[in-house]
């Protein structure tokens, strides 16, 4: 060949994919160490867009998995929150299943239940703070020409201290007007947002209509929101004994609701409870529900699903692991000759190594910076949409960081220690 076909050769080559290596001096580790960074650094600059291409799928991984923990943690809080507002020391018992064409129905739909039932639990089991029986019964809430659908529960003055409701404006009625059917009633926030607020009108004092019995609303009960398990503020409260006899006609409660004091009593009160009512009706007509046991399922199913969204997130993450893989390998094909050349200069298999070895690294370390705070961003932006307050979890931001750092060297060993075991006179016929 020719001086002018070598030089018109090498003008046509494209330009070397790793910036030539200033061959450390041996026994200098840390100078190796610092030759071998500024090497890999200049290697990926050379190559922007396919070093950002392979940062993507670390860069998307770590994003999904912060905004998974975000939103999960932030729904948690938000569950969590509303939950404790239920008693955890509340015993439910609830009538037994009906049976209608062979076809047995749910929980509540025989009425079994009776106001002596729960007198016989206030005075006969112990550890026994208050109880009240529920009649419920749904209708329609007039005022002023408004309606809205809605719960009414007949209940004991009682219910206040079993519900831990808060009353917002004016009182709970009494025991005094419970036991006189007096029509009066006590509502939640949203019956007063859709059938006073609009007008501006104070509730306390106001007239309404369910059915077609008038009432005095004389208190407003404190928002607690919503939850899976329902509207909380979407109710009406009257006493039990004006449901029973002006409402429903009916002397049988749908349920019992119990509030144990103290949380060491909540097994024996229930088995006591249990015990009671059998001994009572002589068969097992009813359900009794422990608060404390289903705030605990809510919690394990809001932890079951956060796990399944971080597993669900991380394989993106091992995902852009193999893409950083892929992209190291082809790097090595490339460069075989310039590791060649490397080799027979001085540097040693373990400088190869560890600039490859770096070079992976960086790239899944800025892919998790970048990731970070991508999923900071989207998770605070969601979390707005959600109209939920933004947790943002320390601890997974820094797991999410060390994990994609991991699968960097995890990944970029191979392709590495490839490049390192390469010949160097069969690298340097490489063309």
């Amino acid at each position: 060949m020719s001086v002018s076909q070598e030089r018109s050769n090498k003008v046509g080559q494209s330009p070397p994919l790793m910036p030539p290596l200033k061959v450390p001096k041996r026994g200098r580790d840390g100078y190796a160490l610092l030759q071998s960074w500024t090497s890999a650094l200049e290697a990926l600059r050379a190559n922007k867009l396919r070093s950002l291409l392979t940062a993507l799928g670390i860069i998307i991984g770590v994003a999904a998995v912060i905004m998974m923990i975000a939103i999960s943690e932030s729904s948690a809080s938000v569950i969590n929150g509303r939950l404790s507002s239920l008693n955890p020391n509340l015993l439910t018992i609830r009538s037994g299943s009906a049976t209608t064409s062979g076809v047995r129905q749910g929980a509540g739909t025989q009425q079994t239940l009776t106001e002596a039932d729960a007198n016989a639990i206030a005075t006969q089991v112990a550890n026994i703070s208050a109880v009240s029986p529920v009649l419920t019964s749904n209708g329609q809430v007039v005022f002023q020409g408004q309606n809205w659908s809605t719960s009414v529960q007949g209940v004991y003055a009682s219910y206040q201290q079993i519900g831990s409701w808060t009353v917002q404006e004016g009182s709970f009625f009494s025991d005094s007007e419970e036991q006189a059917g007096a029509s009066v009633a006590v509502i939640g926030q949203t019956v007063a947002d859709n059938l006073f607020t609009p007008q501006g009108i104070d509730p306390v004092g106001q007239q309404i209509r369910i059915g077609n019995v008038t009432f005095t609303v004389v208190g407003v009960l404190a928002s607690k929101g919503s939850s899976g398990l329902g509207n909380s503020d979407d109710i009406v409260y009257v006493p039990f004994k004006t449901v029973e006899t002006r409402l429903t006609g009916s002397q049988r409660a749908l349920a019992i609701s119990v509030l144990v004091s103290g949380n060491n009593n909540m097994t024996a009160a229930q088995n006591a409870v249990q015990e009671m009512l059998q001994e009572r009706h002589g068969t097992t007509d009813f359900t009794i529900q422990n608060q404390s046991q289903i705030l605990e399922t809510a919690q394990t199913a809001t932890q079951a699903l956060t796990i399944l969204l971080i597993g669900v997130a991380a394989i993106s993450l091992l995902v852009g692991g193999i893409g950083i893989m892929n992209i190291m390998l082809v790097s090595v094909t490339e460069r075989t000759r310039e590791i060649g050349i490397r080799v027979a200069l001085g540097a040693y298999p373990r400088d190869v190594m560890l600039q490859f070895l770096i070079e992976a690294l960086t790239l899944s370390a800025l892919g998790g910076l970048v990731g970070i705070i991508i999923g900071i961003v989207g998770g605070y932006i969601v979390s707005l949409f959600l109209a939920e307050p933004f947790v943002l979890n320390i601890g997974a931001v820094l797991i999410a960081f060390i994990f994609s750092a991991a699968v960097g060297i995890v990944f970029g060993f191979y392709p590495a220690r490839r490049a390192a075991r390469l010949d160097p006179i069969v690298a340097l016929r490489t063309e």
